[in-house]
């Protein structure tokens, strides 16, 4: 695609962001990111995910200002991009916080605005420690992405980021535990590898049943999550991965896994 590449090696799909000069995101590269992640969601090959970008000032420096809709040639875009502009900036979203396998950013810079939102939705998180952080809407008239915030920081901090503009420092995440590890820039990309590979010795099915109990369990209240939680150990008791993974624990060898 225009913007992505993707590189498959050893189960481990590595999609990379690259628009210069500072990965600033247009409704183009929005649907490259929706199309690329459900393209990876429906491979079985794939057991992880490293989403990254190119150079150094930037993972995702929000939205490009110069890209939005000219209303002035409506007849240009589809009918929904005009009612519902935001519309493909959700479904890019949600296509990576629904990536049915575990989604490791590897923030190589500043992560701002649509690019904290990405950043947010992933389940792990690694940076170099020149990272940045922040929503800075506010400060050119917009308003985006404080629930993505929420996700990452506590409600008093991400009130007052928000209000702010303010970028805050890779370390900061990393000392409340949003930011697994600070990492070089030149092993940025493989220590997000080596951490994806923890995912990909796992069964497959039995991962992918975990993203997608989580996520549904996320925001729900604690019963009901914990009742829908016994549901996905009983769907994922129906297959032979779950009988493999038992019988390789006790014989102490390595499992092998399948899609029975």
């Amino acid at each position: 695609m225009g913007h992505l590449t993707l590189e498959l090696v050893d189960h481990v799909a590595t999609i990379t962001f690259d628009r210069p000069p500072v990965n600033a995101v247009d409704m183009e590269s929005l649907a490259e990111i929706r199309d690329m992640f459900s393209t990876v969601a429906d491979d079985r090959d794939v057991r992880a995910v490293v989403f990254t970008a190119a150079g150094e000032r930037a993972f995702m420096a929000g939205a490009d200002l110069k890209g939005g809709i000219d209303l002035r040639k409506v007849d240009d875009v589809p009918g929904w991009q005009v009612t519902d502009s935001g519309r493909l900036a959700r479904d890019a979203f949600w296509a990576v916080y629904d990536c049915p396998v575990p989604v490791i950013a590897a923030v190589n810079g500043a992560a701002i605005g649509s690019g904290l939102a990405f950043v947010a939705l992933c389940d792990m998180i690694v940076a170099v420690p020149e990272a940045r952080f922040g929503t800075t809407e506010i400060n050119v008239g917009l308003l985006g992405a404080s629930a993505h915030l929420h996700l990452l920081v506590g409600r008093q901090r991400a009130r007052e980021m928000f209000f702010t503009g303010e970028l805050v420092p890779a370390e900061e995440l990393h000392r409340i535990g949003a930011v697994k590890e600070l990492v070089s820039r030149e092993s940025l990309l493989a220590r997000a590898r080596e951490l994806a590979a923890v995912f990909v010795a796992k069964s497959p099915i039995a991962l992918r049943l975990a993203k997608e109990a989580m996520n549904r369990t996320e925001f729900m209240p604690l019963k009901e999550a914990y009742r829908t939680e016994q549901d996905y150990t009983r769907r994922l008791m129906g297959f032979e991965d779950a009988e493999e993974a038992r019988r390789a624990f006790v014989e102490k060898r390595p499992p092998e896994w399948g899609w029975r």
